[in-house]
């Protein structure tokens, strides 16, 4: 799947598009949230145990925020150009974003694979792609002077793969996904993980036996994105995109706004007003499928390479046109039987005769929408994650290590969160307050709880919401109610 271009400078309007979590009321009964992870996930997570290199200063070869943050916050540490080691809080997040990524292809009905990341030049040829695909491309010879090369996307592999597999139109439709590791040779690594040479994508590759049943297949993918990012907290608009080298006539890149985005984006404020929850559908009704897609797709959005000025002011009343700069996180196409052609990929049709399979490639940039929900969700202090991908749903200050009352309420605390299900960092070092509390914003967890000897006198603690920076106090025996309820 073809990655977004090379970030522009900070330019154009920022628009926060941040779903805020909605908070449910305390239960009676402790239980644990549906999103929390299961206790045996959950280890003991103590800052003064656990790894992350906080930098205090920012690394002067970090252009855009999102690069400069998660350097600080200890998320990731180059170890050449455009390739980075993941270290444990970004790890963290990757993950989750990749979790998330997977449940909804799962719902969608697409099936998981894992195709390696080293293949054969051979099949590249049939389809004629590799001597087009360019210098980004790794080639490389292994001992026996065969040609092979990194992979930067699958659409020969897994065409290759299908075709091996099925022989009868009663084996369609099918959709067949992995979540791998991809290398693109850049010739300017640069921006971290947002323009890097290594990253992780999701890339899914849908089979149908005609053009038809293709676009349902094409429309199930564009309403599982939807519903994907919408779970991440991110609101991405679906514009109309170029195919590039991955070919067809039909593509939509989904963008979410932040200053630092590499496309001039321009769209309809009603994008405002839409449903971007993550909205239950049957995937298998057609027209309820084909009905989103419409709803979607009926109001303008474009980016700068597809955007017409008189279209625009046409369908746009003037005081409903936004613009500013995205970000893209995923990019979806139908291409037909640009593949399956050249490498014979059919299948015996209800007529006993051989029918050409009909193709299209679906990429989430799963490493890349860590950089690029920090661009999206940040302020001066830090990173503002949205809860369901932060590496730590609460951050636990204790603000004075060492005193014993302290400690205890602290450890009892942590404890029962821990037994709640809820994923807690616990700072238990003995540094300073004004510190503890510039790492937590920094790195920011969604809530932070914060215990000290003048609270524990009253009984309780102080829980500070990262995103609005309200505080307030809880008893100390009802804060682990409130969050084992929301």
């Amino acid at each position: 799947m073809p990655r977004s271009r090379t970030p522009a400078r900070p330019a154009g309007a920022f628009v926060s598009w941040m779903i805020s979590p909605k908070r449910s009321p305390a239960r009676r009964r402790l239980r644990r949230p549906a999103n929390s992870l299961s206790i045996q996930d959950l280890k003991d997570v103590k800052l003064s145990q656990y790894f992350m290199p906080i930098l205090r200063d920012a690394p002067k070869e970090a252009e855009i925020v999102s690069h400069r943050l998660m350097l600080r916050a200890g998320m990731i540490r180059q170890e050449s150009a455009g390739i980075y080691s993941w270290l444990p809080t970004g790890f963290k997040v990757m993950k989750k974003i990749e979790q998330i990524v997977r449940e909804e292809q799962n719902r969608a009905g697409a099936i998981e694979v894992l195709m390696p990341t080293i293949q054969s030049a051979d099949l590249w040829r049939k389809s004629g792609r590799y001597d087009d695909y360019g210098k980004e491309m790794l080639r490389i010879k292994d001992r026996h002077e065969r040609d092979m090369l990194y992979g930067p996307t699958n659409e020969e592999m897994i065409t290759d793969i299908f075709r091996s597999g099925v022989q009868s139109y009663k084996d369609l439709p099918r959709n067949l996904y992995h979540i791998q590791w991809k290398f693109r040779d850049e010739v300017r690594p640069r921006f971290g993980i947002m323009r890097g040479r290594e990253f992780l994508m999701k890339d899914a590759y849908s089979f149908d036996l005609s053009a038809e049943e293709g676009r349902h297949s094409y429309n199930k993918m564009f309403v599982a994105y939807l519903r994907t990012f919408a779970r991440m907290g991110l609101k991405a608009i679906p514009m109309r995109a170029e195919t590039g080298p991955i070919g067809g006539n039909l593509s939509h890149e989904f963008l979410i706004l932040a200053d630092t985005g590499e496309s001039e984006v321009f769209f309809d404020r009603d994008f405002y007003d839409m449903d971007w929850t993550a909205f239950s559908i049957d995937f298998d009704d057609v027209a309820a499928v084909a009905g989103v897609v419409e709803d979607f797709t009926s109001k303008y959005a474009a980016t700068d390479e597809k955007h017409e000025a008189a279209e625009f002011e046409r369908r746009v009343p003037e005081q409903k046109r936004l613009s500013g700069r995205g970000i893209e996180v995923g990019h979806i196409f139908y291409f037909g039987s640009k593949y399956a052609e050249p490498l014979g990929c059919t299948v015996q049709g209800p007529d006993g005769q051989p029918v050409t399979i009909q193709s299209g490639s679906y990429g989430i940039g799963v490493s890349r929408l860590v950089g690029a929900i920090i661009e999206a969700s940040h302020d001066e202090a830090g990173i503002v994650w949205p809860e369901p991908v932060a590496p730590f749903r609460i951050g636990l200050v204790n603000l004075k290590a060492g005193d014993a009352q302290v400690d205890a309420a602290c450890e009892k605390l942590y404890r029962t969160l821990e037994g709640a299900g809820i994923d807690v960092l616990y700072d238990d070092t003995d540094e300073r307050p004004g510190a503890k509390f510039a790492v937590m914003d920094l790195i920011g967890l969604p809530w932070q709880v914060i215990i000290g000897p003048r609270g524990l006198k009253e009984g309780i603690a102080e829980v500070k919401n990262r995103r609005t920076g309200e505080r307030e106090n809880v008893s100390l025996d009802q804060v682990a109610r409130r969050f084992a309820g929301a």
